[in-house]
């Protein structure tokens, strides 16, 4: 099946940061599951995934998020909140599980890959741990932008969210002190009728200030 781009773009239209969310619709199991496999499918720097997602059904640990998310209510009103972390320091051990998935996969052998093994250790190692916590927040944000065009397209609504107190995540979800910290989150549901948002225009500059093609 294909979409036409009179669809896709109705579908982008439709999307927009939602304000206020039904509490009793609940995206079906099946949809769900397309949207985390969507998130699996996210691409990332050397395919190496330095994230993981935690998607958030328990209203009681919605509700505690809250507090840490500037009592922004869509955190609570959603049906799932998804919460996207990075993972670092990457290591060789990280690179080691990654390359042996490849081969499973593919096939082939580690000393087949060894210069690409050292190509990524290389890239690694050249940054400091804040470069590499930097690099990897880096790549969720891909994976946010995967989210939000799936959701779009399965006319879920989002929201994400820059403006959460990420420690404090990290304390409610148990991170702390591990290789995952919490870069942002991003609640989805669907939009209520009282949200006087999902009615207003895009605000978008013209196409000819943003977009130059060099030919």
């Amino acid at each position: 099946m294909t979409h036409s781009t009179d669809s896709i773009l109705e579908d982008l239209t439709y999307r927009y940061a939602t304000k206020e969310f039904q509490r009793d619709q609940r995206i079906a199991p099946e949809l769900l599951n397309c949207i985390e496999q969507s998130l699996i499918l996210t691409p990332s720097s050397f395919g190496l995934q330095p994230w993981k997602f935690f998607i958030i059904s328990d209203q009681t640990l919605k509700d505690k998020l809250v507090e840490h998310s500037w009592n922004q209510q869509q955190v609570s009103q959603c049906s799932e909140l998804v919460v996207l972390t990075a993972q670092a320091p990457i290591s060789e051990r990280h690179i080691d599980e990654f390359l042996e998935s490849q081969i499973a996969i593919r096939g082939g052998s580690m000393e087949e890959l060894s210069g690409y093994k050292s190509l990524m250790i290389g890239f690694i190692n050249n940054m400091s741990e804040e470069q590499k916590l930097q690099w990897a927040k880096q790549q969720v944000y891909i994976a946010l932008g995967q989210l939000l065009t799936i959701c779009a397209t399965l006319k879920i609504d989002a929201c994400p969210m820059e403006g959460i107190q990420p420690a404090q995540y990290d304390k409610v979800l148990g991170l702390s002190g591990t290789e995952y910290s919490t870069t942002l989150a991003c609640p989805i549901g669907y939009r209520s009728e009282n949200d006087a948002y999902a009615q207003m225009s895009k605000v978008r500059f013209p196409v000819e200030k943003i977009v130059e093609h060099i030919q």
